[in-house]
């Protein structure tokens, strides 16, 4: 039986296959490009909303798919030539906190709604195998306190300036920033004043993985 979450889980299949995300799924076939987003698909009251089989008429025809390939995709997997997928990535609504104040993004209860709102995608357990440590000590407060989780991608490429989870030969792990990198060395800083940078050859760092999502 379809349900609102069936049908929506469809539309961001789709998007996944398609390599885009479901704004641009939305401007593909001519849509508005928030027609898709969270927003979108609950009410201001709250009740559930459907797409219009318009728009997913729309996107059918400028992905080139059919609506049996669409309907594979709203169990939660997705059928490809060498079986079924995982399920796509989540996106929540994105919007900047200085233009949050404007108003008209949100309605009584707090919901996002209205135009303007860009879209981020949340990590899932299938992305190049992320995973959680939980924090311990006082060097990251106020940003990360004892007890907090931080999500970690072993695979997403780590800048300058990067919140890091850091690893070295001799066993010690520790979440820092990445203040510098040469050839030769890294340079760590903590938030919380009280503890000095740390400088660690190459050599005596056995991995850093970049910090990519925190639960507190």
């Amino acid at each position: 039986m379809l349900s609102h979450r069936t049908i929506w889980d469809g539309i961001d299949a789709l998007a996944r296959r398609q390599g885009v995300s479901v704004s641009a799924l939305a401007r593909l076939a001519g849509l508005d490009a928030t027609a898709f987003n969270l927003s979108k698909r609950v009410s201001k009251d709250g009740r559930e909303r459907w797409p219009s089989t318009e728009s997913i008429a729309k996107i059918l025809e400028a992905t080139g798919e059919s609506f049996d390939s669409f309907l594979q995709g709203t169990g939660g997997y997705f059928q490809t030539h060498s079986g079924f997928a995982e399920p796509p990535a989540r996106t929540v609504p994105l919007l900047g906190l200085a233009q949050a104040g404007a108003g008209g993004f949100f309605d009584s209860a707090g919901f996002p709604v209205g135009q303007g709102w860009d879209e981020i995608t949340l990590p899932t357990a299938s992305d190049g195998g992320i995973y959680a440590l939980e924090v311990t000590g006082d060097s990251m407060e106020p940003l990360y306190r004892e007890g907090d989780r931080i999500v970690v991608s072993p695979t997403e490429q780590v800048r300058r300036g990067d919140r890091v989870v850091v690893k070295t030969r001799d066993g010690e792990v520790m979440a820092k920033i990445l203040a510098r990198q040469s050839a030769k060395q890294i340079e760590l800083h903590s938030i919380n004043p009280a503890y000095e940078p740390r400088t660690l050859e190459i050599e005596d760092v056995e991995w850093m993985a970049r910090i990519i999502w925190a639960s507190q």
